[in-house]
């Protein structure tokens, strides 16, 4: 699945990535983006009807998890999972009792409904991130968790944590843990900077990219206008 990853926090260019954007998927940064809980919750409105929603969540906290899915969105996916038993708290924070521990409240479910609650824990996809040396090197005991839909690398991190990793070592360690995700049964997604890498990584496997980011096209957009208007 294309993915459009929106952090510049415009409930604006979240409906025009949606407009744009049929077959692919928006996903909404609350870990690093500008994201306020009003303009995140205006976002998923605009957004949703047209387009599956993904919450990147500050962490895999309760707290965190709730808000995320409270706005309605249609996944979340929480950075820096390490170990099952962070990848088994981010499960149980997604689903309401008996099979989590989600609490229940927040405008849109509680306007939706007790059923629709319900409904819930098998309509909403949970990822985990693998980002750090040590995620990837758990990554077995990650993606065996119960609850967990499906993996997602974050390359910048876990190019931060392997320190001193060579370019092709750290694909290596890419693909090991798309392999791990599929031996799973878990589609596996790589985050990747423009549509050029996005191709390749569904060349190489991998079910989920990202093909354009806010930050990425506006830095390249006015670079691109000041360079055209050179005489």
């Amino acid at each position: 699945m294309p993915l459009i990853w929106l952090a510049l926090g415009s409930p604006a260019l979240a409906e025009i990535a949606a407009r744009s954007a049929p077959g692919a998927a928006v996903v909404i940064d609350l870990q690093h983006g500008l994201w306020e809980r009003g303009t995140f919750e205006a976002a998923v409105g605009i957004a949703g009807p047209r387009t599956p929603v993904i919450a990147r969540t500050a962490d895999f906290s309760a707290t965190a998890i709730g808000a995320a899915l409270d706005a309605g969105v249609a996944a979340v996916m929480a950075p820096l999972v390490e170990s099952a038993d962070d990848a088994r708290a981010l499960a149980s924070a997604s689903r309401y009792p008996p099979q989590g521990k989600r609490s229940g409240g927040g405008v849109r479910p509680l306007l939706a409904g007790i059923e629709a609650m319900r409904a819930a824990n098998q309509q909403v996809a949970v990822g985990a991130m693998i980002e750090t040396a040590l995620g990837a090197q758990n990554a077995e005991a990650i993606c065996a968790a119960p609850g967990i839909d499906f993996i997602f690398i974050g390359t910048g991190d876990l190019q931060l944590s392997m320190s001193g990793a060579s370019p092709a070592q750290l694909q290596a360690c890419c693909a090991r843990i798309r392999d791990v995700a599929h031996q799973n049964g878990l589609p596996c997604g790589l985050f990747t900077s423009d549509a050029t890498a996005a191709r390749q990584a569904f060349a190489d496997g991998y079910e989920i990219a990202v093909v354009a980011n806010d930050i990425g096209l506006a830095a390249r957009g006015f670079a691109e206008a000041l360079q055209a208007a050179q005489p």
